[in-house]
């Protein structure tokens, strides 16, 4: 596996890959690994020519410095798992190449940024969103970009932010990966002590009643979410929010007919997650 640092290195080691044709997959990450991001490598691996994974936590899609400053880091670890899972490119570039001085532009993206993360983190978050993966698209170019379906709501702005700029990617997004008892894979899942790691089931457990009643024929949104929301507070977590949403638009829906989004964010022992899971009728 060859780790780059630079623009100029990561384009200069995809260029023959190019002029052969080859396809170029691509994950772009914040780092951290886990078996979420695993399973995007070996998505990617098992559908393109060649394989690259950004590595850089991004400074603008944060609104609290101390979120920043907490967020795990060790690229030492993280290169030996993308080596692992047969990635051949680890792009690591500094903030400065992908900030320089004199920066001043960014990519906005409206109606679907307002809601869910864009009401709760602000809507800079998705500013931040949109410019570093527009800014990485145009570095890598790739054929195809990965993305897991935990970032529901990102991965919905990537999609438009693509189509509406006619960025010449196609963005593939994978299912969300679980630890054994429904907890979703995150980076952020590490800060968790004990308790709190038991607390924070409560997000999943909340989605998964809420899957099983639509199955068992309830449709109402309102009931599903009260149901969802006593399944947290019994567990001792207040959602920061909770929604069922069209999973095209964000718009907020009565009924569950045919598929829709339901989406959680909650703060547990200090570290905020997130977690969505699709709600299908019939």
């Amino acid at each position: 596996m060859n780790i780059v640092r630079t623009i100029a290195d990561v384009r200069t080691a995809l260029e023959p890959h190019r002029r052969a044709g080859r396809t170029i997959g691509f994950v772009p990450t914040m780092g951290y690994f886990h078996a979420g991001h695993a399973s995007l490598m070996r998505r990617a691996r098992e559908t393109s020519d060649v394989v690259v994974v950004s590595l850089f936590v991004n400074p603008t899609q944060f609104n609290d410095p101390s979120d920043l400053t907490a967020y795990p880091r060790d690229e030492e670890r993280d290169a030996a798992l993308a080596s692992t899972e047969g990635v051949d490119i680890l792009f690591a570039p500094a903030a400065t190449d992908v900030y320089p001085p004199g920066f001043a532009t960014t990519v906005v993206v409206t109606r679907v940024t307002e809601q869910m993360e864009g009401a709760t983190r602000g809507v800079s978050h998705f500013v931040g969103v949109a410019t570093v993966v527009a800014k990485l698209f145009n570095m890598v170019q790739p054929t195809t970009a990965f993305f897991g379906q935990k970032d529901a709501q990102q991965a919905l702005v990537v999609r438009r932010m693509t189509r509406d700029l006619d960025i010449p990617v196609r963005i593939e997004v994978c299912p969300t990966v679980r630890e054994p008892d429904g907890l979703a894979m995150s980076s952020r899942n590490v800060r968790l002590s004990a308790a709190a790691r038991d607390q924070a089931l409560a997000l999943s457990a909340a989605l998964s009643s809420a899957e099983r009643a639509v199955a068992a024929g309830v449709r109402d949104a309102r009931v599903l979410l009260d149901s969802a929301r006593a399944v947290m507070r019994g567990r001792g977590v207040e959602p920061e929010y909770l929604e069922i949403v069209s999973a095209d638009t964000l718009a907020a829906v009565d009924r569950i007919a045919g598929e829709a989004l339901m989406a959680v964010a909650a703060h547990v022992g200090g570290v905020r997650l997130i977690d969505n899971v699709m709600l299908r009728a019939g």
